[in-house]
Formats: structure tokens, sequence, C-alpha cells
């Protein structure tokens, strides 16, 4: 007899305890993982033998698809796993629970303990069965909208899952979505914040920073790049060239910047506006690295634009140091969350010089001035800049 054979069948009453936890104890739990976890312990607590439970959601993030939260008796937390969007095309995927859910399925129901040639044909299933699991049931979970969720339940006990523990599993359902969509939402709101906005600025919107002009001065290394000819590109490529020509351009030289420590604040068509603030150590040499690391993911990424045929890409890059403006700036009801401040047009008309002076990193004075280690810097000379009464002495960077 194992342990969970020992478990009592629950009357009505026990998962009551369970349901005022959901709705009432976990107002302080912020990640839903440690709820989920948490209530599969007090579960079995309550005499509802589940050995591992499974909590899927749908997450709107660039890269991953969604998330599979892993509970598994014996565990204090829960594992966590992102899912890219291809699983659908895996085998991981076809035919599995989640992909009958997926397809309309009200509830998917599994004796593991029967001869598996009788039952559904999977890997998961084999695996369960593989670790002594005798019952398995699995439920779309609502959210607003009809956005479906699954969440799954299986148990070693012998004869499986008993109804009363299927009718107390069912309902938790409505609690539970109720209590994992605010959870759910609220990492959205934080992901979809850093997508489009960065993690500081989303981090300072999410703390109450949205009033017009509320903001602060952030001392910063400023860096803006563009892509050259452009517009002869967009003019005589296939849409779907260009995009992914951006795509491609764009991963090429953001990954390294945020690797380093920067701030991706906006992207201005096939330009990027980004800030290393000075309040980080070696603020300076980082936006280098990056720099050094961004040539050389472009000149790989040129090297396989010339194996399908296509011209290389050019682009220059700007860096200024100065104070800038950080913070909200738009209309009453549409604002955008970004710097501005002469050190900013410096930067910009830094970048436009590249093309005249024939170098694609052009470094201020002041930047080069603040900037910590050795780096190999050629002084290019002064150079009037539109809008500005003092010339700027350049210098190229070649890393």
């Amino acid at each position: 007899m194992t342990a969970a054979d020992a478990h009592p069948v629950p009357g009505q009453h026990l998962p009551a305890d369970v349901v005022d936890w959901l709705t009432n104890g976990t107002r302080d739990e912020r990640f839903i993982d440690n709820i989920f976890a948490q209530m599969c312990i007090r579960l079995r607590q309550a005499g509802v033998p589940v050995k591992r439970a499974s909590l899927h959601v749908q997450i709107n993030h660039p890269q991953w698809f969604g998330a599979r939260i892993l509970w598994s008796d014996g565990m204090e937390g829960a594992d966590i796993a992102r899912v890219d969007y291809d699983v659908r095309e895996r085998s991981e995927f076809v035919g599995s629970p989640a992909s009958e859910i997926h397809g309309g399925a009200d509830e998917i129901r599994e004796n593991l303990a029967r001869d598996p040639k009788l039952g559904r044909q999977h890997a998961i299933y084999d695996e369960m069965r593989a670790q002594g699991l005798t019952d398995y049931v699995a439920w779309p979970m609502y959210h607003t909208l009809g956005k479906r969720h699954i969440v799954t339940f299986a148990t070693d006990r012998r004869g499986g899952f008993e109804p009363a523990h299927i009718d107390a599993l069912l309902r938790l359902m409505p609690v539970l979505a109720l209590v994992s969509e605010i959870r759910i939402k609220n990492r959205l709101a934080r992901t979809l914040l850093e997508t489009y906005v960065g993690p500081h600025a989303g981090e300072m919107i999410l703390a109450g920073a949205t009033r017009r002009g509320s903001g602060t001065t952030v001392r910063a290394a400023i860096m803006i790049c563009d892509l050259r000819d452009f517009t002869r590109i967009s003019d005589s490529w296939p849409r779907d060239d260009v995009i992914d020509l951006l795509n491609g351009y764009f991963d090429a030289m953001v990954e390294p910047i945020t690797r380093h420590g920067g701030e991706i604040l906006k992207f201005i068509g096939d330009g990027l506006l980004a800030i290393f603030p000075l309040s980080q150590s070696q603020a300076c040499a980082k936006l280098l690295y990056a720099v050094s690391d961004a040539r050389k993911a472009m000149a790989e990424l040129n090297a396989r634009n010339a194996a399908a045929g296509r011209a290389p890409l050019n682009y220059g890059i700007g860096v200024h140091l100065g104070d800038v403006m950080y913070g909200n700036i738009g209309s009453l009801s549409r604002l955008d969350f970004t710097v501005i401040g002469p050190a900013v047009n410096m930067a910009s008309r830094m970048e436009a010089l590249t093309k005249q002076v024939g170098r694609n990193v052009l470094l201020s004075r002041a930047f080069a001035e603040h900037l910590e280690g050795e780096f190999a810097l050629e002084r290019v000379g002064e150079f009037p800049v539109r809008g500005f009464s003092d010339p700027i002495e350049l210098f190229s960077f070649e890393g």
C-alpha cells in the first residue's frame, strides 16, 4: 500500500480549507508556481491523493509560446519550463493531452493502470506509468474572453482517483482560474513592458511613473545605431525579405547591448537608441564591449547574407556621454518613455557623421575621457555639428 492509498476519500467539506486558502491566503504571493505547488501540497493534506500536477499557460512573449509548471509529491516548489512557439509541430505535443485540450476537449481521463495497448498512445503516458502513476486527468482552465490554459492531476493511488477526488478537484478549478489569471496577467504586463520599453523603463512604469512629464535626469553613455541605405533596400526588396533583414540586423545589435547591461529605449525604423547609465560600474567599457560583439555579429550576418546572394549591410554608430531627461513625454493620452536632451541630439548627429568620415563607429571626447580600461581608439579630428555652436572632437573604434 502506498502513502496515497492510506489517504481518506475526502468528504464534501475537506477541500473547503484549500479553497479558502486560495481565495484569502495567497494575496501576498506574486508567483503562480509557488501558489500551484502549495495548493497541491494542501490537497494531499486534505485527502486528495495528488502525486503529480501541471499547469500549462500561454504567454504573450516574443520568444516563448507558453510555460509549463510541474509539481511532484515531495517538492516544496514547482519546476518551470518555457515552451517554444514550434511546440505544436513536435512529437511531444502531437497526440498529447495538451493537444487534445487545445483541440477542444473538455476533459482527458486516462487509466494508467490498465494495459497500455488499450489506452491512448503517447510518450507522456508511458513516462507516467514508469513513475508508478495509476490515473490521470486534464481539464481546460478558462480565463477572461475564453482563453484556455490546461491543468492536469495524476495519482499513484491503487484504483486511481475516486469520484469524490475528482469532484474536489473540479470545485477548485474556478478559484484556481481566478487566482492564476491575476498572477499570469501581472507577469504578462511585466513581460510586455519589458518587450516594448525595456526592463528598467518597465519597472518604473509598473511602479507608477505614468504621469506626463514625470521623469528623472540620468547621466549615461548614449548609443545610436542606424542602418545604411535602408530606403533603397526597402524599395527594391520583397517585403518579407526586408522584415527578415531587419530582424537579423536588430538581433546582431541588440543581444550584445542587453547582455552587457545596456537598455534599448527605442527602435526608430532601421535605427535604435540605447543607454548605459553611468550608475553601472564601467558603463562606458561595457558599451564598447557591446559594440565589439555587435560588429562581430554583423560580420557573421553579412557572411550569411552573402551566401544567400544578398548585399552586405552597412551601419553607423554614434556614441556620446551626457545628462539626459529620462521619463514620460507625449500627448495627454499617448506617452513615450524615452530619453531626450542635447546629449541625445549630439549622438544622433555623430551617427550621421559616420557616413561623412567613412567610419562605422564614432565616439565623442566626452565619452573617451570617461572610458575605463585599454581600448584602441583613433582620433579622427574635429567636425562642426548642425545645431551646435562648437565643433566636436571625434574618435573611431574598430575593435
